[in-house]
């Protein structure tokens, strides 16, 4: 039987990379691994990480075309990550310049969220979770 232990990361393909690697990078603070660029494919590879390890893959590639903008679209719907106070990360990435949408509670666990976007217009989720909770999700 297969058994999955987390997720190890996640691809995004920037329509600008500069612009990209900035907004991940200076605004989201995620700490980079390694960059390369790929003549052959006129190409940038960016691994970025998270504290808890998983990683952000961010590729550049000359005209991809773009994400359709319907939030029910198939294939990546959105981007979440576990922040502890959203209304902190909130108030931080307006006073950045960057659309927060209004903060919302997840009907199901109480925990509050919002959305953002990065520069390509990728939903991005800010999921309200203590650090005590992320802790102990990690050591299961």
């Amino acid at each position: 039987m297969l058994q999955l232990q987390s997720i190890h990361h996640v691809a995004i393909i920037g329509s600008d990379y500069p612009t990209s690697r900035a907004f991940y990078v200076n605004l989201l603070g995620l700490r980079v691994v390694a960059e390369h660029y790929r003549a052959e494919r006129d190409s940038w590879k960016l691994d970025l990480a998270l504290p808890s390890g998983e990683q952000i893959e961010l590729f550049s590639f000359p005209a991809a075309p773009p994400r359709p903008t319907r939030p029910e679209a198939q294939g990546l719907r959105h981007l979440a990550f576990a922040v502890a106070d959203v209304a902190g990360s909130k108030a931080w990435l307006e006073a950045q310049g960057v659309a927060v949408e209004p903060i919302r509670v997840d009907e199901y666990t109480g925990r509050r969220f919002t959305f953002l976007a990065d520069p390509d217009g990728l939903p991005i989720e800010l999921y309200e979770q203590p650090l005590q909770a992320t802790r102990q999700i990690w050591q299961k």
